[in-house]
């Protein structure tokens, strides 16, 4: 059986989830779904990232010691994925026992195979990205990942030789150009690769960091942030020498925003080749999204709060939106106008109008029962030629993460459906008394219904539900033929869809 592993950023506890955390972990949902439908054994992994200065400074802030911080954001990002239907296998926490014995037993591995030194330290620091820059990469002076102010800081830190690494690292990048996606991104990775890289401070003093994870080997240091949460992907499978770690591992997929992808390959990889782990097979880096034409920012006051959406539209309805807006990778940008158009134009018009018409039709002139089919018209062989491909390439955009192309091409089945049903008249069929091929077109109609609702099972998993029951199927069916209903099977209407 084929194995499928995908995951998500581990999100930071600083503040709540917003639609850029939902973006990724709906992308994750989907592409888990879709694995699951094929008979894959899939695992999805989500969570959250705990440890480090802000998240101290933010719990002292709200007047909460960090784990009490913790476990309440921790608990809205559970129950924002809960509302928005995601069906992940595993969520770990940087605070779970589990995680915190697998990042001692990499550093304790690292440490004794030479891989960590202690050495003095003078940089500047950002409290804001939590790592050390150079002058030369200050912007005006200032963080160039925040734009927030910096401090100079001296102090004695234990180091990885991530430098060392370099060479092997350039030649996995140029061995696997598929382990770094879309192909601006590996070009920007490799970009960065083209000059020296230092050595990683993979440390911070307890003094002035107590909140995260002691090193095993100094208990006067806790491990730097990104150190701790990056090893996520491989505590959240047990570790090297697990069962679930020959199982899933090395990862197909892990999602990440674009601002995150420098510590997820030159970190990363570095990391996992020291051990002697194989890097993952992909990360994509996706993009932004703006916010009537502004970066999302809480000072701003523009943060989309998916909650609201889902009040207002449906959960549905928010899934769909997000992963056929925009080119995954790409930036984009949301406005409410083009939610509500998006909305109307795909979902109530195109797909719920032909569900329901061909539904109602089927009600009130053939006794709510799918007939059978006649000989085939031109119109019909079109459309089920038209299934053929529109299905396929669905299913070829989605493996490789394109959900808008693949929304593309399914709703292109689901126009041609709305098109036919005008073209055949159905109405004029029933008038003239040609209830042969009025009932060869509705069956080929509901056919179209049961194509879309089944593969978008994984987009839109409760209307897809409703309207395969609507349909009397108790399961999503993924063949592209419009014969798969059984000459009987009762249908209903209801209320419409959307």
């Amino acid at each position: 059986m084929a194995r499928f592993y995908i995951t998500t950023p581990i999100y930071y506890l600083n503040d709540r989830p917003h639609i850029g955390h939902a973006y990724t972990t709906v992308a994750a949902d989907v592409a888990a779904r879709w694995r699951r439908m094929q008979g894959e054994d899939v695992r999805f992994l989500t969570g959250t990232d705990e440890h480090g200065q802000k998240v101290m400074q933010a719990a002292a802030a709200r007047g909460l010691s960090p784990q009490a911080h913790c476990d309440e954001l921790s608990a809205a990002f559970r129950a924002l994925w809960e509302r928005l239907n995601i069906r992940y296998d595993d969520y770990i926490r940087t605070t779970d026992e589990r995680h915190k014995a697998v990042v001692r037993a990499c550093l304790q591995g690292l440490h004794d195979k030479g891989e960590l030194y202690q050495a003095p330290y003078s940089g500047w620091y950002s409290t804001a990205a939590e790592r050390f820059w150079t002058e030369e990469e200050l912007v005006d002076g200032k963080c160039p990942d925040s734009g927030k102010p910096v401090e100079w800081v001296t102090e004695h830190n234990w180091f990885f030789r991530m430098s060392a690494w370099q060479p092997k690292l350039l030649a996995w990048i140029n061995e696997n150009p598929s382990c770094i996606q879309p192909e601006s991104r590996r070009n920007e990775v490799l970009g960065f690769l083209a000059k020296p890289i230092n050595d990683l401070c993979i440390s911070r003093p307890a003094s002035r960091l107590p909140w995260g994870i002691p090193l095993p080997f100094d208990e006067n240091y806790t491990t730097y942030v990104w150190f701790d949460a990056l090893t996520n992907y491989i505590s959240a499978l047990g570790g090297p020498g697990t069962e679930d770690f020959a199982r899933f591992w090395p990862a197909d997929y892990h999602l990440v925003g674009k601002d995150i992808l420098t510590f997820h390959t030159v970190y990363w990889f570095s990391m996992l080749l020291a051990q002697g782990i194989t890097p993952p097979a992909a990360v994509y880096a996706h993009g932004w999204w703006l916010v009537e034409g502004r970066k999302m920012s809480k000072s701003l006051g523009n943060v989309v709060a998916p909650d609201v959406l889902i009040d207002a539209y449906g959960v549905d309805a928010v899934r769909y939106f997000l992963m056929r807006e925009i080119p995954f990778g790409a930036d984009g940008e949301f406005y409410h106008a083009s939610f509500l158009t998006r909305y109307n134009a795909d979902l109530a018009n195109d797909l719920g109008n032909l569900a329901h018409r061909a539904l109602s039709m089927s009600g009130k002139w053939l006794g709510g029962q799918v007939q059978a089919a006649g000989p085939q018209a031109g119109t019909d062989a079109a459309l089920w030629a038209l299934a053929e491909q529109s299905t396929a390439t669905f299913g070829a955009e989605i493996r490789k993460l394109q959900f808008r192309e693949a929304l593309e091409a399914l709703f292109s089945l689901i126009g041609a459906g709305n098109k036919y049903l005008d073209t055949e008249g159905p109405w004029t069929l029933n008038k003239n008394g040609d209830h042969a091929r009025l009932g060869t077109v509705l069956r080929n109609v509901l056919e179209v219904c049961r194509i879309a609702a089944s593969h978008l099972s994984c987009v839109c998993p409760a209307k897809s539900a409703e309207l395969l029951a609507k349909l009397g199927c108790s399961a999503p069916d993924l063949s592209p033929r419009l014969d798969r209903l059984p000459t009987g099977q009762a249908v209903e209407a209801g209320e419409p869809l959307f």
